[in-house]
């Protein structure tokens, strides 16, 4: 079906003290199907405490954002929207907001990489989670970017943790059918398959040229790129901090390029982004308003690990303080 609803009694729904009504939006098939366990556990917590709720249950990729596009078009009251997934279920519900002013997000992270977790320092654990969600004692405004691409048609797409091109973007192609991902999860090593699936990725990378135009003013050219990165979050990919001093909430990205002429010399910086070094050699960092990225080649593409597929021009913004979280 469409969506299943969740309710104690009646169909009025969960609401805080000043009215403000909640929607769950759970992605069951997160980290191999830990979501729906977890799922599980919140509306038994729900149930016990006499909650009444309203929630979605996605069964294929993008219906995250359909949920969330239906739920805040024509949007004349305040509501609360809370996720249960990894990044990539935030990135489809963020995607499909339509009118951010009337939106506070909540998260409770079920995914292998869970990067917005680690930038916004939210706990992992599920009942805690719920928790703050419900007392909501501190709500956040922080940033989103806005990636544009494609020939023919000019396509956009919003992020909340990073854009990327290059290897860490086909780490994420194949990490979304990996089967090393699955076993990873079923033997609580979630963080193990970003690092195989990396490494394999390495061993196969050629570098591009390419350059990127900083702000529509600073252009700077690049013979040997491996990636680049354009960052909300301090990390990315399941916990490399390719920019530690990322501040979501300032209205800037900050632009990391590897490129290097020699293979070798790439993984120093992958090795101190993953051990968070402050001072990380070998990778450069800009921070901007908005960058455009040129490659001579097609490069893979992802949005929060979501695939754009393959692509050589990319425009890149920050839009500063529009989403509302609560943490």
């Amino acid at each position: 079906g469409e969506f299943l609803y969740f309710r104690k009694a009646g169909d009025v729904m969960a609401k805080y003290e000043d009215g403000v009504m909640y929607y769950f939006i759970i992605n069951p098939a997160s980290q191999s199907g830990r979501g729906y366990k977890i799922w599980e556990k919140i509306e038994q917590r729900l149930v016990r405490d006499g909650v009444e709720y309203q929630a979605y249950l996605t069964e294929y990729a993008g219906q995250a954002t359909e949920y969330a596009r239906k739920l805040t078009s024509h949007c004349k009251e305040a509501r609360v929207i809370v996720v249960v997934g990894g990044d990539g279920t935030m990135n489809e519900v963020v995607d499909g907001i339509v009118s951010c002013d009337m939106v506070t997000l909540g998260y409770i992270p079920v995914g292998t990489g869970s990067d917005l977790a680690r930038g916004l320092r939210l706990s992992r654990r599920p009942m805690r989670g719920l928790r703050r969600i419900f007392k909501a004692r501190r709500i956040r405004q922080i940033d989103y970017g806005v990636i544009a691409y494609g020939d023919d048609v000019l396509r956009h797409r919003r992020f909340i943790v990073s854009a990327g091109i290059g290897l860490d973007a086909e780490v994420c192609q194949h990490m979304q059918r990996s089967a090393i991902k699955n076993i990873c999860n079923r033997i609580h090593l979630r963080r193990l398959s970003y690092r195989i699936l990396g490494f394999i990725q390495y061993l196969k990378a050629k570098p591009i040229r390419g350059y990127i135009l900083l702000d529509g003013t600073r252009r700077v050219e690049f013979n040997y790129i491996y990636f680049i990165s354009a960052q909300i979050q301090p990390c990315e990919g399941g916990g490399f901090w390719f920019a530690p001093k990322a501040d979501s909430s300032d209205g800037n990205l900050e632009v990391c390029i590897v490129s290097h002429a020699s293979k070798r010399q790439v993984l120093g910086p992958l090795l101190r982004a993953l051990f968070r070094r402050s001072h990380n050699r070998g990778l450069r960092c800009f921070s901007c308003r908005e960058v455009q990225i040129y490659t001579e080649c097609p490069m893979a593409v992802h949005v929060d690990g979501e695939s754009c597929q393959y692509q050589s021009n990319l425009e890149v913004r920050c839009i500063e303080r529009k989403l509302k979280i609560v943490g």
